[in-house]
């Protein structure tokens, strides 16, 4: 599986439990008929209470070889401890996946990247169920430190207690700022486990590729109504054909290939990006300037730092402000307080100074 040199996007397909073996061969049958050479699914399936479907265990192991004989197609499974990757390569399995909730562990994840030092397979590492993109890219760092080169990252969302149309928020921000520090790392996105239900695949899959990702891992199911876990996300290989058909894959970076003045308009659209920003780091410096003013003055009336009812009436103003201006309060209300953040700071260290006499 060379995922970073393949065609977008990379489609990795199957249920998210395989059921019997029945069940298995004629999803991966309608599958790989639609040209999808991966095919994914759960064997152990780590549920958060006990007495659900926890999968078949190593018994099915043999259908996917079964699987793989049939349709030739490569497998990927899901492995959490040492025992599962013994018996995940003892059965063939070509690609080993890293599980959320195994990814958040570092003693876990180490143990599993000891176990295949030095081998030549590949290894797709979900997101910590948690939003930390350090705990990311430390379970990708083990398995680098353990000589595995083919390394793929999948974004499958993040836990959390707000209400959401989501199963798990999405935060865009961390897959995007795993790109910036992890460039060699191939990402796809599995917008399953994000949407929790179907209706809302197509959508966070065309994102996912206007993002740059490199492929998708989609849950599929012969019959995902019967499915025995995770049932409502789930689609059948036809509703999957339909999917992919449907995806906009736009070029990557401009070439010559695209409409020349298209090229020009974009490269004059960036330096005015860059030009803006400029402007804004020195209205932000400006700002700051005044912060540390304020900060001195409330030092030397022995005031506290924070006002919360001047605070309320900043965001109160900027939010109005900013939807007059087509900004979402969502941005405002992150910006505003990444800046009161740091006015905070500024002020903190102008109390903390000791005055020279």
């Amino acid at each position: 599986m060379n995922i970073k040199n393949s065609k977008r996007p990379f489609i990795i397909a199957g249920p998210c439990s395989a059921e019997s073996e029945k069940q298995v061969l004629e999803t991966a049958k309608q599958i790989a008929s639609y040209g999808i050479t991966v095919f994914r699914a759960g064997i152990w399936k780590p549920r958060t209470r006990p007495g659900n479907f926890e999968g078949v265990g190593s018994k099915g192991l043999e259908w996917l070889k079964t699987v793989k004989q049939e349709t030739g197609m490569q497998l990927t499974v899901e492995v959490a401890n040492t025992k599962h990757v013994y018996e995940a390569l003892k059965a063939g399995i070509d690609i080993l996946w890293i599980g959320a909730r195994t990814s958040a562990n570092p003693f876990a994840v180490q143990e599993i990247a000891d176990s295949v030092k030095g081998m030549n397979i590949p290894v797709m590492i979900k997101n910590p169920v948690n939003a930390d993109i350090d705990l990311w890219i430390g379970a990708i760092e083990r398995f680098k430190k353990a000589g595995i080169s083919n390394i793929t990252a999948i974004h499958r969302g993040f836990s959390s207690y707000t209400k959401s149309i989501y199963r798990n928020e999405p935060m865009w921000r961390i897959p995007i700022e795993l790109r910036r520090r992890m460039k060699d790392i191939p990402i796809i996105c599995d917008p399953s486990h994000i949407s929790g239900k179907r209706d809302l695949l197509q959508s966070i899959s065309q994102k996912a590729m206007d993002l740059n990702y490199e492929g998708l891992m989609i849950e599929t199911h012969i019959n995902p109504d019967t499915a025995l876990s995770d049932a409502k996300q789930q689609i059948t290989p036809e509703n999957l054909k339909e999917l992919t058909d449907n995806l906009i894959i736009r070029h990557r970076k401009p070439t010559d290939a695209n409409a020349p003045e298209n090229i020009e308009t974009l490269e004059e659209l960036r330096t005015a990006i860059d030009e803006y920003d400029n402007i804004i780091f020195d209205y932000l410096k400006k700002r700051m300037d005044i912060a540390k003013n304020i900060g001195k003055v409330k030092k030397n009336s022995n005031i506290t730092i924070l006002q919360p009812d001047r605070w309320n009436e900043i965001m109160k103003n900027a939010v109005k402000k900013g939807n007059e201006l087509g900004l979402s309060s969502k941005f405002v209300n992150t910006f505003f307080e990444a800046i009161h953040q740091e006015s905070i700071l500024q002020q903190t260290n102008i109390f903390n100074k000791t005055d020279k006499r």
